[in-house]
């Protein structure tokens, strides 16, 4: 249960990090923070394997490139079901995804 804590935590200061970085993703608070974390971590085990499953022969296509799509559209889902949580256009969530992602991967270094 302190591991489940702990990623909602790494999550969640990931989301703001990004903010800061990409322009175009807005976050209203730290509650709204938690909450998209929470989410983001629901889309990705429940929604993402959908997607990507469907998809499988566009990423064999892309070489795997496709995926960075697949991640901003499950960026784009956490900001529609989060009230607090904005995303104005779809390079946004594309660069939003790739930073958030890399933020996340640095930050879970860090703290595990």
């Amino acid at each position: 249960m302190t591991g489940f804590f702990i990623r909602l935590l790494i999550n969640a200061l990931s989301l703001i990090i990004t903010t800061f970085f990409v322009p175009g993703l807005q976050l209203t608070g730290i509650t709204a923070s938690f909450f998209a974390a929470f989410i983001w971590g629901i889309v990705n085990t429940l929604i993402r394997p959908i997607f990507s499953f469907f998809t499988f022969p566009l990423q064999i296509l892309s070489l795997g490139i496709f995926t960075l799509v697949i991640n901003a559209l499950m960026l784009v889902l956490t900001a529609k079901l989060v009230p607090g949580f904005s995303i104005s256009s779809f390079s946004a969530a594309f660069w939003g995804a790739i930073i958030l992602s890399l933020v996340s991967m640095v930050l879970t270094h860090l703290f595990n």
